[in-house]
């Protein structure tokens, strides 16, 4: 591949996170000649999604802490007398402290055969010792392949790359019927259908009711297609920096979303909805009539509290708790609006903080559904794929399994002129974006990293039991002791495509004190039983069951300054990783600052031409009349669609 590359680019990106993949397609359409390469065999760094498989595979490799590809020993022979070399790091550090716990039973008839199978064994996974039963259930043999991540990513990771509406919005309640047509508009679930149905018996076998709910491990691993991953877990604000990128530059076309169907709170032990819109409040059985008037008279004034300033100028330097406090809201509404529409803590934010993310949240209500929140299909790692497919179409060269051994320095000027990859070609360019993870030891010694805690669980069922299965949540569970954090839950249904029929997949996810499995296993045992032989027979098991369990520690370097790294040269920018908020702005804000820094003066991901008002030949005055006619004509429909989605729902608050 390596013969074939052109040797000069404007831009050369590596790293194919969300942030990379939005400046990778900005540059592009912006006309700049870009090169992407990623040494991993898949799209989206640690903003990826895997099947069952692949996650098992990705887990292997980080246990192995094994290199990707072989060094070239030939490279340092290229570096001149006047040119110095930055080594890139091959070994990805971002992930720590990765445990395992498998509970669902394993047919010992069926051959599970699947590559990069976890082997369960009954004694290690029930025993006491947490730490044996996770090296003991941890990850597969050394002698299954590493190339299910190459092989199965391609195509689970673009299913819906084919998909034409932009921004498609899938009806919240799924009955069966819309539930089957949407499957045969997407051809994923439908191919296999009867294979589900043989794996996960269905609603209509009530005759055999320990049957109806156990799920085996053979059975996860025979439906782990049907599973996507993420390794983070964000979701999008509805009216968020990155829905409005995504609709301006008709990326939406790329994919399809999901809205979140309920916002949940955990209270006394059980977990309960909270009331969000006005007719959600009024309908609530939870609050009495004056909780009701009460909130949304607070809620109204959090709408517009910048134009009352006295309400809250006394108060700016206490935490919004406090402030809360001072409103007269009962213990019962001051919790809903601090931990389910504020989202944030005790002593996490003041009060400023706190009224900003009430009215973002309140905002964000009713533009697509009765929650500010969507989800992607198949996975938070469709959206960096999405950005990479609009770079392609504008030119952009795309490697994966393509590391980079090092960066060329000029040593008088200062600036980076080219870069060396795994075959020894030098390739030349103006800009050079680089992810966090890439940099060796050497250049982040001064760095001070934070750390994401993160879990992924695969369930039986939902944490709250509603007449409909088809529901996405969002929970958070508030710090129970000084020090801690709150953790953010967020539960996923078969119909997100993310999770197989009769399951649900969970995520986790908290800023770390500790390891990822001392931070979040208290919660997944306040929301969780283990699945056990002896409680399928019981009907009545108040917890969904946990069938699987993962815990990881990444590493958070959004807060990082490019100043803590050592001797970058100028023309040299860094991507950070995902942080722990639950949007993301921050990538969006993070890549249209280092566009503008290398294409200054340009649109960021401007709407693409509309081919039918593209003139090839003719007066070239009449082409520019043409152009300039088309933008305004794209910025005009986008409103109009995102109206047409918004008006029933707004209508109904």
């Amino acid at each position: 591949m390596a013969d074939t590359l052109p040797s000069e680019f404007d831009v050369i990106v590596i790293g194919t996170g969300l942030p990379e993949s939005i400046i990778a397609a900005a540059c592009s359409r912006s006309g700049q000649r870009v090169l992407h390469v990623d040494s991993r065999s898949y799209y989206g760094g640690n903003w990826a999604s895997f099947s069952f498989s692949g996650i098992l595979s990705w887990l292997k490799e980080y246990q192995e802490n094994s290199d990707v590809v072989n060094e070239s020993p030939a490279w340092q022979e290229q570096i001149l007398e006047n040119e110095e070399a930055i080594v890139l790091s091959r070994k990805d550090k971002t992930i720590q402290h990765v445990e395992v716990f498998c509970y669902a039973s394993q047919d010992l008839h069926e051959d599970v055969e699947e590559a990069g199978a976890l082997q369960k064994n009954h004694a290690s996974v029930i025993s006491e010792s947490p730490t044996e039963a996770a090296h003991s259930a941890y990850l597969p043999s050394e002698d299954e392949s590493l190339c299910t991540v190459s092989c199965e990513m391609p195509t689970e990771q673009t299913p819906s790359s084919d998909l034409e509406t932009a921004l498609e919005i899938n009806d919240v309640e799924v009955t069966g019927e819309k539930e089957k047509h949407y499957d045969d508009k997407t051809c994923v679930k439908s191919a296999s259908e009867e294979e589900t149905s043989e794996n996960v018996p269905t609603a209509e076998d009530t005759a055999l009711p320990p049957k109806k709910n156990r799920i085996t491990y053979s059975q996860i691993i025979k439906e782990g297609r049907r599973f996507n991953i993420d390794l983070v877990s964000k979701l999008l604000y509805s009216r968020g920096l990155l829905i409005d990128l995504l609709i301006k530059s008709n990326v939406s076309r790329y994919a399809e979303f999901k809205n979140i169907t309920r916002i949940l709170a955990f209270r006394e032990g059980r977990v309960e909805q909270v009331p969000c819109s006005r007719a959600d409040v009024f309908n609530s059985k939870q609050l009495t009539m004056v909780e009701k008037r009460m909130l949304m008279k607070f809620l109204t004034f959090c709408m517009e509290y910048e134009k009352h300033p006295d309400e809250y100028k006394a108060y700016e330097e206490i935490t919004f708790s406090e402030y809360l406090k001072t409103q007269k809201l009962t213990p019962n509404l001051r919790y809903f609006v601090l931990h389910s529409i504020a989202m944030t803590s005790e002593t996490a934010c003041n009060t400023v903080d706190g009224l900003k993310a009430t009215k973002n949240f309140l905002r964000c209500l009713g533009r697509y559904g009765n929650t500010p929140f969507l989800f992607p299909l198949y996975g938070q790692g469709e959206l960096p794929q999405c950005f990479c497919r609009m770079c392609a179409v504008f030119g952009g060269i795309y490697c994966l399994r393509h590391s980079v051994q090092c960066l060329v320095v000029d040593k008088e000027s200062r600036k980076c002129k080219a870069i060396i990859d795994q075959f020894g070609q030098r390739i030349i360019s103006k800009h050079f974006l680089v992810e966090d993870s890439y940099f060796s030891e050497n250049t982040c010694s001064h760095v001070q990293y934070r750390q994401i805690s993160r879990s992924v669980l695969i369930t039986d069922r939902s944490v709250l039991k509603m007449d409909s299965d088809q529901q996405i949540s969002i929970l958070t569970v508030p710090g129970e002791e000084p020090g801690t954090f709150a953790v953010r839950v967020i539960e996923l249904c078969p119909s997100t495509m993310t999770c197989m029929k009769g399951t649900y997949l969970v995520h986790l996810t908290c800023t770390s004190s500790k390891t990822a499995r001392e931070d979040l296993e208290p919660v997944v045992q306040k929301l969780f039983t283990p699945y056990t032989e002896t409680e399928i027979e019981n009907e009545e098991v108040e917890k969904p069951r946990l069938l699987w369990a993962l815990y990881f520690n990444m590493r958070d370097s959004s807060d990082v300054s490019r100043n803590s790294y050592n001797d970058l040269p100028s023309n040299v920018y860094v991507c950070s990783g995902p942080d722990c908020g639950l949007g993301n702005d921050n990538a969006v804000k993070q890549a249209e600052t280092l566009f503008q820094l290398i294409c200054p003066n340009e649109d960021f991901c401007p709407p693409p031409p509309n081919p039918e008002d593209i003139i090839i030949d003719g007066d070239s005055l009449q082409s520019e009349a043409s152009e300039f006619s088309v933008i305004p004509e794209a910025n005009s429909e986008i409103p109009k669609e995102s109206t047409s989605l918004r008006n029933p729902e707004e209508a109904s608050q």
